[in-house]
C-alpha cells in the first residue's frame, strides 16, 4: 500500500463489471492502524498513540450515472446495491453495513447528487487493525470525492464515528478513524481524545529501525462475549463514583473528566470492576505521556517496555483478552528483538501487535510462529505473522 497505487486489476474489475470509462475509476488506499499505547481510553477522552500500516484495504470505484451504490467485493460474497434516498437498516454481519452508514453519516451535512459504483479488496474480519474504520473512511473518500466534497480530516474522523456509533451500536472513541486519517509514515501520533487535537512526532534518526509485528491468534470469531459495549459502562460507573467525590457531579461521566490527582483523592470509593477499568486508565494515561517522551528521544526499548506494561494492564485491569491472544502476548514478550507488545484490539480475537528490531524481524516472525503452534496447534495452522511498515493515512490514489 506505500507506494500510492491501486492494483491495475482491481481498476480493469471496475470497468468491466460496471461498464465505466477508464478514465473516471479513482481509487482509495485505507491502511490498517496499529495502537502502540492508549489502549481502551479513547472512549473515555484520554490520550492515544497511533501508526498506520502497510495493509489495509482497497478501493476503486467510479460516479454512479443514477444516485446509487453499488459495490462488489474480492473477499466477501454478494453485491451491495441502494439507492441515496432509501439507505436499508443495517444487516447483523453484512459487509454492505458500512457504506450505508457512510452514506447516511455524509447525507446528515451534505448533499449527495451521486452514488458510486466500485470494487473492494481486503477482509474486513482483521480484528485489532480497525479493518471496519478502514473501509468506512475509504466510502466516505470515495463518495465525498464523486460528489466534489472537500471534508476536512477532523470532519472525517467525526463522520467515520457516526458511522459505527450510531448507524452499528458500537461505542467506541475516535482512535481507530484519527490514526487511519491522520498518520504519516515513520511518525507516531499522539492524539487528545478529549479535543480532537493531534499531533506526529517523528523518531529522531539516530534512534535503531523497527518493523511492526502482526500475529495473528486465528481466533476469528469471539471465544466469549467480547462485552466491549460493558467495559464502557464499567468505565462511567467509575467515572460517576469520582465525579460525585470530587464534588463535580455534573460534569461528563468519562473518566477523562477527573484529574489524576482527583482520581488519586478519591479512588477509594470505587471497587470491583469499576475499580479495576479506573486503575487501567489512569495508569495508561501516564504510559501515553511516558511513551511520548521515549519516542522523542528515539529510545525504543523503553518506549516498547510501556507497549508490555500496556498488555499487562489491559489483562489484568481492563479485563479483556482471551487464552490464545494472552499465549501470543507472553511468547513476544519473551522473543529476542522485541522491543514491546500488547493485543491489538480488546484481544478475544484476532491478533497482538510489537516492536521489533528491524534486524531482528523476520527471525522473530518464525520464532512467534513455531512457539505458538506449540502452544495452539490447531489456532496456528490459520495464525501468520506478517512483518509489517509504517505508512501514511489514508488517501486517494
Amino acid at each position: 500500500m506505500s507506494d500510492d497505487k491501486l492494483p491495475e486489476d482491481l481498476r480493469d474489475e471496475v470497468v468491466a463489471r460496471f461498464g465505466v470509462p477508464a478514465s473516471a475509476v479513482r481509487g482509495v488506499v485505507s491502511p490498517y492502524r496499529i495502537c502502540p499505547l492508549g489502549a481502551h481510553v479513547d472512549h473515555q477522552l484520554g490520550q492515544v498513540t497511533g501508526m498506520a500500516i502497510d495493509r489495509g484495504v482497497a478501493l476503486a470505484f467510479a460516479p454512479a450515472a443514477e444516485p446509487h451504490v453499488r459495490l462488489v467485493s474480492r473477499d466477501f460474497a454478494g453485491e451491495v446495491c441502494f439507492p441515496l434516498g432509501a439507505v436499508p437498516p443495517a444487516l447483523a454481519g453484512d459487509w454492505g453495513n458500512y457504506a450505508r452508514g457512510a452514506v447516511l453519516a455524509l447525507q446528515r451535512r451534505y448533499r449527495l447528487r451521486r452514488g458510486i459504483v466500485g470494487v473492494t479488496s481486503g477482509r474486513l474480519s482483521e480484528g485489532g487493525l480497525s479493518s471496519s474504520a478502514a473501509i468506512g473512511v475509504a466510502y466516505l473518500l470515495a463518495l465525498e470525492a464523486a460528489n466534489d466534497l472537500q471534508v476536512s480530516a477532523a470532519e472525517n474522523i467525526a463522520l467515520d464515528q457516526e458511522i459505527e456509533n450510531g448507524y452499528l451500536g458500537l461505542r467506541n472513541g475516535i482512535l481507530d478513524q484519527a490514526t487511519i486519517l491522520l498518520s504519516r509514515r515513520g511518525h507516531l501520533t499522539h492524539i487528545d481524545c478529549s479535543t480532537g487535537e493531534h499531533r506526529s512526532i517523528p523518531l529522531p534518526k539516530q534512534a535503531p529501525e523497527y518493523a511492526i509485528l502482526v500475529a495473528f491468534s486465528g481466533v476469528q470469531q469471539a471465544l466469549v462475549t467480547t462485552d466491549y459495549n460493558r467495559r464502557v459502562e464499567e468505565c462511567t460507573a467509575a467515572a460517576r463514583a469520582l465525579l460525585v467525590a470530587a464534588g463535580r457531579p455534573e460534569a461528563r461521566p468519562v473518566l477523562g473528566s477527573i484529574t489524576l490527582a482527583e482520581y488519586h483523592a478519591h479512588r477509594g470509593v470505587l471497587s470491583g470492576a469499576p475499580a479495576r477499568r479506573a486503575a487501567h486508565f489512569f495508569s495508561e494515561i501516564e504510559r501515553v505521556a511516558q511513551g511520548v517522551q521515549a519516542w522523542e528521544q528515539g529510545d525504543l526499548p523503553a518506549f516498547g517496555a510501556l507497549v508490555s506494561a500496556s498488555g499487562w494492564s489491559s489483562i489484568h485491569q481492563y479485563e479483556c483478552g482471551c487464552p490464545p491472544l494472552i499465549d501470543l502476548y507472553e511468547i513476544l514478550c519473551r522473543t529476542p528483538g522485541v522491543y514491546g507488545a500488547r493485543f491489538s484490539g480488546a484481544g478475544f480475537r484476532g491478533c497482538c501487535v510489537a516492536l521489533v528490531a528491524a534486524e531482528a524481524a523476520t527471525a522473530a516472525a518464525a520464532r512467534v510462529r513455531d512457539e505458538y503452534r506449540q502452544r495452539q496447534p490447531a489456532l496456528s495452522q490459520r495464525a501468520p505473522v506478517l512483518v509489517c511498515a509504517p505508512d501514511d493515512g489514508a488517501r486517494l490514489v
